[in-house]
């Protein structure tokens, strides 16, 4: 009766175990990573039952080396028994090696495989996605998910192969020798497990908080990094050391708390094996006085006790760890699982350019409800035409060309290339077919030439350094001491704007696309360079579709066609001419542009 409530008590002391980690969890692991591993795992599980096996021999051959090498002083079993020691160590020191090994490849594949995973959803993520997080959000993860789930699923393999069945071997041992000396071992197992419990609980607890403020130490540094002319310029020094040092206390608070929590299982342990020896020693040793059991038994029972406390004290750690290393493995298919990605089509067809016509109709779209950016836009943009849309900033021409390169959907209305909708076709067929280039140029830590490169890939240097001479930026790439293998830097940092902004432009015409988008592709050059950077622009436009946001007046008398868009709507189109002859928002705004640049 007494030893069925006590059975009682550890199985729901296990329940709460379980109750307080996420099974579900563990299982959806185990099948997702431990599947793929399943012969290492198996090979590794053999090293682990080999350590387990020797450990509890060892501890049951100490019956023998008391009895018969101590006090029979057998000559014969000294040998005997040295010689089974040392097999004893050489096997269990190679199981260790192979273990430890096993387990530290099986972990290296899992981190390289989750972060491949990740890395592949982020590139299936919108635009929108990106937009409402910072990117120190990202590399954390990377960083923190990855060694998570590899420590979770080898935590759980470890500890349930070689801890679990060395306790249970030497638990077999210590029953063997003795039943009911057995119990007053394990009578202190129960109130372990309910310790831990509450223990874990904290610690996932304190390990979301770290992780927190181990993005925010990525983030401020990443800031400082880019921005580096900007805290110098405006004297920010103090202000973001004051956001660094705030996340990094944060971080060590956490990572105390942490330590702290994780250690109250060694007192815990400690006193209860320390009150499991003493229990051991009082009965064994009035068994050996007072009965005249042998001094063997009860060394081989005490050894087999003493080499049981690591193992359970690792297993009573457990629940603490795994805890910890399950917050990243949530995180993980918490990631898997976001549906913020670029919406695609089933089966859809390619995009067919026969000319380029472009065609707005209808079109509204807002990025929030309450927020509406275009209202029943309509336009045409023509092949072989350069249309320019001019108006106030906020009236909605960035948002044009994001709708065009479908970083998002419009909620009504039609935008068709030669007459097939956009939304019906596959995304990478739309964008291999648009060659754009931004007013924030963005570069690659990378040389010059990979950076221009970029625009086609297997791109010969012949046809780089062609694409280079049409931006007009060959002369500056081979003013530098290693040309075209100039590194770049981090953005581009190596470079001035006006040098960002050719190489993007060479990038643009290397990809040779039948649509150019061109979001004010000289704001960052001087007149010289405007001027060369228009006549590349003449010769790359010939034969092609190409919207422009312009704001400089060359810009637009350039143009074919231009769109006044204010509100989200074309208010006014045609030509410079035809437009600064009328009375409306298109000639206020060519008089400010030529006040603005007389006064320059």
């Amino acid at each position: 009766m007494w030893q069925s409530s006590k059975m009682l008590g550890i199985l729901k002391s296990l329940t709460q175990f379980s109750n307080t980690l996420d099974i579900s969890l563990i299982v959806r692991l185990i099948n997702d990573q431990g599947r793929v591993h399943l012969k290492k795992y198996i090979f590794s599980f053999i090293c682990m039952f080999l350590i387990a096996g020797t450990t509890s021999i060892s501890a049951w051959i100490m019956k023998d080396i008391i009895d018969k090498v101590f006090i029979d002083k057998q000559v014969e079993a000294l040998w005997g028994i040295a010689f089974v020691l040392t097999l004893i160590s050489l096997i269990k020191g190679f199981s260790t090696y192979w273990q430890q090994v096993l387990i530290s490849y099986i972990g290296n594949d899992i981190i390289a495989n989750v972060q491949q995973r990740m890395f592949d959803k982020m590139l299936t993520l919108s635009v929108h996605y990106y937009l409402n997080r910072h990117t120190s959000e990202f590399l954390a993860r990377q960083s923190f998910i990855g060694s998570s789930c590899s420590q979770a699923l080898n935590q759980i393999i470890t500890s349930f192969s070689r801890d679990f069945l060395t306790l249970l071997g030497l638990a077999g041992v210590m029953i063997f020798q003795d039943p009911l000396m057995s119990i007053f071992a394990l009578i202190f197992m129960p109130v372990a497990v309910y310790g831990t419990r509450k223990i874990a609980s904290r610690a996932r607890k304190i390990m979301t908080t770290e992780f927190a403020g181990f993005a925010k130490i990525m983030e401020s540094m990443q800031e400082v990094s880019q921005g580096i002319r900007v805290v110098k310029s405006y004297t920010l020094e103090e202000i973001m050391r004051g956001h660094q040092f705030h996340a990094i206390d944060t971080v060590r608070a956490a990572s105390n708390k942490l330590a702290k929590v994780s250690a109250r299982s060694s007192p815990l342990m400690e006193t209860l094996g320390g009150l499991a020896v003493a229990s051991i020693v009082i009965y064994g040793g009035w068994r050996v006085i007072y009965n005249g059991q042998t001094p063997g038994s009860f060394f081989s029972f005490i050894t087999a006790v003493l080499m049981a406390y690591e193992p359970a004290k690792r297993l009573s750690r457990l629940q603490v760890d795994l805890s910890a290393s399950l917050r990243g493995v949530q995180m993980f298919y918490d990631f898997l699982s976001e549906h913020d990605i670029e919406e695609e089509t089933q089966n859809a067809p390619l995009l067919q350019i026969k000319l380029g016509n472009i065609k707005f109709k209808d079109v509204d779209f807002s990025y929030r409800p309450s927020e509406q950016v275009l209202n029943k836009l309509n336009f045409i943009a023509e092949h072989g035409q350069i249309t320019a849309l001019v108006g106030p900033s906020g009236g909605g021409k960035s948002t044009i060309m994001s709708l065009l390169l479908r970083y998002w959907k419009p909620q009504s209305g039609l935008i068709s290339i030669d007459d097939q909708d956009i939304t019906a076709v596959q995304i990478k067929s739309l964008r291999k077919n648009i060659a754009y280039v931004s007013q924030d140029v963005f570069l690659f830590n990378g040389t010059i030439k990979e950076n221009i490169a970029m625009g086609k890939p297997d791109a010969s240097d012949e046809e780089i350094i062609a694409a280079a001479q049409m931006a007009f930026a060959h002369d500056f790439i081979t003013g530098f001491d290693q040309g075209y293998n100039t590194h770049c830097g981090e953005n581009g940092i190596q470079l001035s704007g006006g040098q960002k902004q050719r190489i993007s432009i060479a990038r643009a015409i290397l990809k040779n696309a039948p649509i150019l988008l061109l979001d004010e592709a000289t704001s960052a050059l001087d007149n010289e360079s405007e001027k060369k950077i228009q006549l590349a622009l003449s010769n790359l436009t010939k034969g092609r579709t190409t919207i422009v946001i312009a704001h400089r007046l060359t810009t637009i008398q350039s143009a074919d066609k231009i769109c006044f868009v204010k509100n989200g709507s074309v208010t006014e189109e045609g030509t410079h001419q035809q437009l600064i002859s009328r009375v409306g928002d298109y000639q206020k705004l060519i008089s400010s542009i030529e006040i603005q640049q007389l006064s320059s």
